[in-house]
């Protein structure tokens, strides 16, 4: 490659000129750049070590970043402004949000600066419930998004989270996992939106553009990534990252959600860890080029998961040298490389050698630098350090975080009425290992938090009640049986008048865990106090029960004959079939997020009614799984010990209200490829509060060439209703909704019969209705 002299970028720039094309400014600066500059944009290395901290008020670019930038031509940085355990930065050595935007504002100054093509860097972080920093706003995880079934509600959410981010100097928001939890062994459950296609797709488009917004370049939105293509959740035996064998039409399933979310303008992908049917998605050709560049039209970049080019070699072993991962990554349709090792030296050696062509790594270094110009990042790299406090843990973002939480909450079960309890309660016991324990109540990818940031649910109890006794008992920890003193929680519940048991599980990280080269923890119990964390990233389950004391606390707290009420917060469902049995109600938390125990406290004094609705099955059994919903006829056979129905179904959910469900009608217009179905039907508030009903429509395609689920979640709709008034509920089908793929894998709808379910859960049917699609109508593949 001939020489690039100076005198050369001194010219006219093309690449430099706003009034210019995105193209053409591409086209541009791809003629200027050496291969080991293109190789560098396609780099994106780990931020945190990219700065040093001073003091409170100083931060300053380090060594690593300046040699990075001389040595290496990075393009990107990812987790600049992360902090946890794993990257070390605390509330000590990490950064406020207003130091955050004086150090991304520095790495751009330098980078453009000190580059010979001045091209800015894009800085990528978690985004998942909150942007991963210290002094932003925690959201529900993304499990609690999934139970409010609310797209509107996660769209407000994903813009606040978008601000936050944008405002202090970073591009793209990792988020939303798209991934289907349909095996809730795995260790990432609560990072997903549930175990539907449907609602995964609804409420992931709804977080792309409240990430994305109407313009990337408006300085309060950020590019949204979603995660994990693809099929990532569903690894033999529940292993993070293992083999995932599933069939053709299976896999689809798994594709819904992403190509609805690319269609709806995604502009960042990220490849899985795992192998599909023996092929590393890392180097999946069919599923990167062909199938989401080629056919659903993606113009945004493929980056791969941390580490996961180098696990062509190491973990996958389908690749024999560094170079030989480099090249079957992108030339299968990878574009960027997340850690910065996967490509780097290999990549420019692969080109070297035609491994890959020239061709293939301009088409991919092109996909990165035309967002940088839609990002509007060459006319504006810096961002406005003086709006900080005004858009970063806003009160208008907390009261937000405050109303995600009410509606992640699902009521399980409310026998007798018990809730809601009445606020004149004199004496309350607050009991358990997650009643009073900040970071359990986060979920994973979360920051370090002042204490005063988090209201647990024994602080929101407080709050809720000023004039009561409130009493809080830990009784027991997660998983260590030596952390135990159920006496005393015995005691406090027998003086008072209600006890509020407080269970579940835990991904909180500390830093004595140990982690691998990705983030993920190892699970390794020390001979001392053994951590709580029984999920997140790297926790896989073998078993689903609550771990430790924790079932023997709750037994024991029931037994004392004062009212009991179990609220859960985990990352993934558990079998609670004692409590089922035994304990008269229970309400399913998740990870609530900051506002959380204000959330609960708001339910179970009543003064928020519950409308969340479970977006993934219970079981009763590990032996059981799978259990989700929509599994493929003919219905499951019972087993010889119990039943093969969940302990509770996906869809369901309670509410201090009632709800009747009347005049069904369905009406068919058949226009080929615009052939749409109308469903209209009426539901009544039958109850004395105010309620949200989350109304369901599922679908049955009664004889079909190929075989299909018994039901299908095909539109939903969430609407509040005052007491004794009725509303008309609107819902859709489309041709899309209606379409399989037949045996000679052509997408179709078949002419036949169709059956309409409507209900408040995917066993709570309480309409049912048929149609008939006269003509088959053939879909583009």
């Amino acid at each position: 490659m001939a020489a690039i002299n100076a005198q050369q970028v001194k010219t006219k720039s093309i690449y430099k000129d706003p009034s210019r094309s995105v193209d053409e400014r591409v086209n541009d600066l791809l003629k200027r750049m050496t291969l080991e500059e293109k190789v560098g944009q396609l780099s994106t290395l780990l931020g945190w070590h990219m700065y040093h901290k001073v003091n409170d008020h100083t931060v300053e670019v380090s060594q690593e970043f300046k040699d990075a930038v001389q040595d290496r031509n990075i393009g990107s940085l990812w987790g600049t402004l992360r902090a946890d355990p794993w990257t070390k930065k605390t509330l000590d050595n990490g950064l406020n949000p207003l130091l955050a935007a004086r150090l991304t504002n520095e790495l751009q100054r330098y980078v453009i600066e000190n580059s010979r093509l001045g091209i800015p860097v894009f800085l990528a972080e978690e985004c998942m419930h909150g942007h991963m920093a210290i002094g932003t706003t925690v959201f529900p995880s993304a499990i609690g998004q999934g139970s409010t079934w609310n797209p509107d509600l996660l769209y407000e959410m994903a813009s606040a989270i978008a601000l936050e981010t944008r405002v202090q100097g970073a591009h793209i928001g990792y988020g939303p996992i798209l991934d289907l939890a349909r095996e809730p062994r795995w260790s990432r459950v609560e990072e997903t939106f549930g175990e539907d296609p449907y609602l995964n797709a609804q409420l992931g488009i709804a977080v792309v553009k409240g990430f994305q917004g109407e313009d990337i370049s408006s300085g309060e939105n950020v590019i949204s990534t979603l995660k994990h293509f693809a099929a990532y959740g569903v690894s033999e035996g529940g292993h993070n990252g293992a083999a995932v064998i599933i069939g053709e039409r299976d896999l689809q399933n798994y594709l819904y959600p992403f190509e609805k979310a690319v269609k709806a303008g995604a502009l960042s992908v990220m490849t899985a860890y795992s192998s599909i049917d023996g092929i590393p998605s890392t180097a999946h050709d069919r599923l990167l080029d062909q199938t989401l560049k080629e056919k659903w039209g993606f113009d945004g970049f493929v980056v791969s998961d941390l580490g996961s080019i180098e696990g062509l070699r190491g973990s996958h072993q389908v690749a024999g040298s560094p170079q030989d991962a480099a090249a079957m990554a992108i030339n299968a349709g990878v574009d960027a490389d997340l850690g910065g090792n996967g490509f780097d030296a290999a990549l420019i050696e692969a080109v070297k050698n035609n491994q890959v062509s020239v061709s293939v790594l301009d088409a991919a270094v092109s996909r990165v630098l035309a967002l940088k110009f839609r990002m509007g990042l060459f006319e504006n790299p810096f961002v406005d350090t003086l709006n900080i406090k005004e858009n970063v843990r806003s009160e208008r973002h907390k009261a937000l975080a405050r109303k995600v939480a009410q509606q992640s909450l699902v009521l399980l079960k409310n026998e007798g009425n018990i809730l809601p309890l009445n606020k004149n309660v004199k004496k309350v016991a607050v009991i358990g290992p997650n009643a009073h324990n900040i970071y359990n109540q986060l979920g994973d990818y979360t920051a370090p938090q002042p204490e005063d940031n988090i209201v647990t649910v024994f602080e929101g109890i407080k709050n809720k009640l000023p004039g009561a006794q409130v009493t809080y008992v830990k009784g027991t920890a997660i998983r260590d049986t030596t952390q135990t003193d159920i006496e005393a929680a015995v005691e406090a519940a027998k003086k008072s008048d209600v006890a509020i048991v407080v269970l579940g599980g835990s991904s909180a990280r500390d830093f004595k865990t140990k982690y691998i080269e990705t983030g993920a923890a190892v699970v390794e119990d020390d001979k001392g106090i053994i951590s709580d964390m029984e999920s997140g990233e790297g926790y896989d389950r073998a078993t689903l029960q609550l771990m430790g004391k924790q079932l023997e606390l709750l037994k024991a707290v029931k037994s004392t004959g004062t009212p009991t009420v179990l609220v859960t917060i985990k990352g993934r469902p558990l079998l609670l079939n004692w409590p089922a049995e035994n304990i008269p109600a229970i309400l399913e938390a998740w990870y609530p997020g900051q506002e959380g125990g204000n959330a609960i406290a708001d339910v179970l004094f009543g003064d928020y009614n519950p409308s969340g609705k479970l977006p993934v099955s219970v079981p009763k059994s590990v032996g059981q799984l799978p259990v989700y919903y929509n599994h493929l006829v003919p219905q499951h056979q019972d087993y010889v010990e119990i039943d093969a129905q969940p302990l509770y179904p996906f869809g369901h959910g309670l509410s201090y209200a009632g709800f009747e469900y009347s005049a069904l009608s369905v009406n068919v217009q058949e226009k080929k490829l615009q052939t749409v179905v109308d469903v209209q039907l009426q539901v009544k508030n039958t109850g004395a509060v105010t309620g949200e009903e989350v109304i369901q429509l599922y679908l049955n395609d009664v004889v079909s060439s190929v075989v299909t689920p018994s039901r299908q979640l095909k539109d939903f709709k969430k609407i509040s209703i005052a007491p004794g008034e009725s509303k008309t509920v609107k819902l859709r089908l489309l041709v899309d909704d209606l379409a399989l793929l037949n045996v000679q894998n052509e997408r179709i709808v078949e002419a036949g019969t169709f059956e309409i379910m409507i209900g408040s859960s995917s066993q709570d049917i309480r309409l049912k209705e048929e149609f008939e699609i006269t003509k088959s109508i053939e879909l583009e593949n």
